[in-house]
């Protein structure tokens, strides 16, 4: 196919010897399945703040930190050097996050490197040389749903034992290999110690496990992983070991009427971008 505008320097530098399919277009970047020697990977080309379709960043945004001065206040006043700034700190985020990650033995896709908003990451397979397919394309027995359930709400644990929350996470961002699941998309991840809607996306990111995998293990939609999770990480009592219960029980203090609209608003607006996503997949079917 011809090689996309945004990846040719790539080419040209000998990164990238050749682009054989545009994988997927998704709402924040495109993703192209490309040859590098001998090697099949895929690259990540990050759409611009125009042209991406991610509500409520600054959400995701609070909370990171830029170390240069300079820079922190060309991105408060929004000048073109500024929006430059948020765009490399939002590709950034999840560069940083995927080596954060793969550390901390959360199976996430091997990255080698990004340049010019163009991340190169491992192709996740299925083991018979084809593309890993999404969960949401995956039919499964309930003792399946039951173990690759427990895996992903496992790396999730492992994830906020080291401040990350993924913030967007669904059957739409999980690939399965030969393996189990793979954790995929997180340009906008949180910082769980730093951003105030870290605990929201956190619950929201474990009812999208709970409501998917629930669908083919029904004990499964009475669990509350989300909400201990979170208060064994305000305690500072998780570890990425924890074996959680599924169960919690809820805080007789008067609820605070503001954080719960807010929730049930984030809940809907996760609702209207699944089923864009689902259309989405209709239409490239």
């Amino acid at each position: 196919m011809k090689i996309p505008k945004r990846i040719q320097p790539l080419v040209d530098d000998g990164l990238i010897d050749d682009v054989t399919s545009r994988l997927m277009s998704g709402k924040e970047a495109d993703i192209y399945v490309v040859l590098c020697d001998s090697e099949i990977r895929c690259a990540k080309v990050y759409k611009e703040a125009s042209k991406r379709n991610f509500k409520k960043s600054t959400q995701y945004t609070e909370g990171r930190k830029v170390k240069n001065s300079r820079r922190a206040r060309a991105m408060e006043k929004g000048s073109k050097f500024g929006r430059q700034e948020q765009e490399k700190l939002w590709q950034s985020a999840e560069v940083d996050a995927l080596y954060t990650l793969a550390s901390a033995g959360v199976r996430v896709p091997e990255t080698f490197g990004c340049v010019d908003g163009v991340l190169l990451m491992e192709l996740i397979s299925d083991g018979e040389g084809g593309v890993a397919p999404r969960l949401s394309d995956i039919e499964m027995t309930e003792a399946e749903a039951l173990e690759d359930h427990a895996t992903v709400i496992q790396d999730i644990v492992r994830m906020l034992c080291v401040d990350i929350v993924h913030g967007d996470l669904s059957e739409f961002n999980v690939l399965v290999d030969q393996y189990g699941p793979v954790i995929i998309d997180l340009p906008q991840a949180v910082n769980a110690a730093s951003n105030n809607n870290a605990k929201v996306m956190l619950e929201r990111d474990v009812d999208n496990m709970r409501r998917y995998f629930g669908a083919f293990a029904p004990s499964l939609l009475h669990s509350h992983y989300g909400k201990e999770m979170w208060e064994l990480y305000e305690k500072g009592e998780l570890k990425p070991d924890t074996v959680l219960t599924g169960r919690f029980q809820e805080s007789t203090k008067k609820a605070n009427v503001g954080s719960v609209m807010e929730h049930i608003q984030a809940a809907f607006d996760e609702e209207q971008e699944r089923q864009e996503r689902l259309r989405e997949n209709e239409d490239l079917g």
